[in-house]
């Protein structure tokens, strides 16, 4: 069970890395106004407030590539919940005021994860 939790969080934090890119320098692009619904002009005039976002998304990454990382096992663990608990309230957040489908896309994989680290605790 440790391996799968640990396949889970690397995911959960490949998943930022992409959000990073998509809100950091996709934004105004075709692909970036597709995955947020966006027009153009809208895209645009909200690149600079995406930006702000997709750092904190990478921070997020962060945290849990280093909590996959860390040398002390039980440390490691409190970085994880730490983490996945800063993913999955950041989702439950975006799908009740942004977007429903956040809470597949980012609340749901980190309650899944959160509870594989739990199992695997």
């Amino acid at each position: 069970m440790h391996a799968i939790a640990t396949i889970l969080v690397a995911l959960i934090a490949l998943e930022h890395v992409y959000i990073l890119i998509l809100e950091m320098f996709l934004w105004a692009t075709p692909r970036g106004q597709k995955a947020f619904g966006m027009t153009p002009a809208q895209a645009e005039a909200t690149k600079v407030l995406a930006a702000n976002q997709g750092l904190y998304n990478g921070f997020l990454a962060v945290g849990l590539f280093w909590s996959l990382v860390h040398p002390d096992p039980g440390f490691a663990y409190q970085i994880k919940l730490f983490f996945l608990g800063c993913v999955l309230v950041a989702g439950l957040y975006g799908g009740a005021t942004a977007a429903r489908k956040i809470f597949v896309i980012q609340a749901l994989p980190a309650a899944i994860a959160l509870v594989a680290v739990l199992i695997a605790g």
